[in-house]
């Protein structure tokens, strides 16, 4: 098998850190490498980096400040194209600190690059059900976050992602000039010269602790910088539609119910038809909020990424509060 870099980017993730690498330094067969880059960590990450480095010399820690809000505008690809560049191997795999990954991860995510099969391999993600939230199973789907690790996944995210170098150095790294949704905008390159390969066994296991509050916000963040980057505008437009659909029954509730009743039964649709029967197992609490997540995703999704695309703003992220 081929050597396997692991990297991710950290930043003031002291009370997630320690579960993310070691369970990554678990792997079976062992990465090579994890290549951990802190983008200037005031909570004690780099404290805690620093005394794993020297128990294992697996663990590649690297602090560059120039990988944070403060020096740049795409800390989080800024801090992987550096984890990237300082990796010894050719094939790369991308995990995120504030996941865990279970001791066949690594192994199955990258099979298929190392046989020469694919570039790129992309793996999913799966709430931890231990630990999520009544919002983490509500917003799930909205962020392509599966309930369970054996629900099939397409979508892209760099919590679970591999590629071999070349195919990187082709794409040119990750974008540097989005703070959010790099991930999408790298998936977008790689699969314009390349098909991807789903592994369905190769899931970050996540655990967002969301209130409905935080996960409103982190969609409004996704979608300004899908506003801010250009892309995605059939997804905006969707979301337009379905905003105007919602409004346009409400004004039409004193002459007839059938526009609600036609809008509900869409919006019912919207929020359990990829996953509802898992929503289930999490009681009727999750029903109802998946149902109302579900009607706020459009109002939220329409309007930031609008605003992002007409009044660009420098984004912000909670780990930047502690510096």
């Amino acid at each position: 098998m081929q050597p396997v870099s692991v990297i991710m980017t950290v930043l003031n993730e002291a009370g997630e850190i320690a579960r993310g690498v070691s369970s990554l330094l678990a792997q079976q067969p062992p990465p090579a490498q994890v290549v951990v880059v802190d983008g200037g960590s005031t909570d004690g990450t780099w404290e805690w980096l620093t005394a794993a480095q020297a128990r294992d010399p697996r663990l590649v820690a690297i602090r560059d400040e120039s990988c944070s809000l403060r020096y740049s505008i795409g800390p989080i690809s800024r801090g992987r194209n550096v984890a990237i560049r300082a990796a010894a191997s050719p094939l790369i795999a991308c995990a995120d600190a504030g996941c865990t990954y279970a001791p066949d991860w690594l192994a199955n995510l990258t099979a298929p690059l190392a046989a020469g099969q694919a570039e790129y391999a992309l793996g999913g993600t799966c709430l931890d059900p231990a630990h999520a939230t009544l919002w983490d199973v509500a917003s799930a789907p909205f962020f392509s976050i599966k309930l369970t690790p054996n629900e099939p996944t397409k979508s892209c995210t760099a919590r679970s992602m591999a590629f071999t170098r070349a195919l990187w150095e082709h794409i040119g790294g990750f974008p540097e000039h989005v703070t959010f949704a790099e991930d999408t905008l790298f998936d977008m390159e790689a699969r314009r010269l390349t098909r991807p390969a789903f592994i369905p066994n190769a899931k970050a296991i996540y655990r967002p602790g969301n209130s409905f509050r935080s996960a409103a916000r982190q969609m409004a963040r996704y979608a300004a910088s899908d506003g801010i980057a250009g892309v995605r505008w059939s997804r905006m437009l969707r979301n337009a539609l379905r905003c105007l659909g919602q409004a346009a029954a409400l004004v039409l509730i004193p002459l007839t119910l059938w526009p609600l009743t036609a809008i509900l039964a869409i919006e019912i649709w919207y929020a359990f038809h990829r996953d509802g029967r898992y929503v289930l197992r999490f009681g009727p609490a999750a029903l109802a909020a998946r149902l109302a997540f579900s009607v706020a995703v459009p109002w939220i999704v329409a309007f930031n990424q609008a605003k992002g695309r007409l009044r660009p703003e420098r984004q912000t992220n909670w780990q930047n509060r502690t510096q």
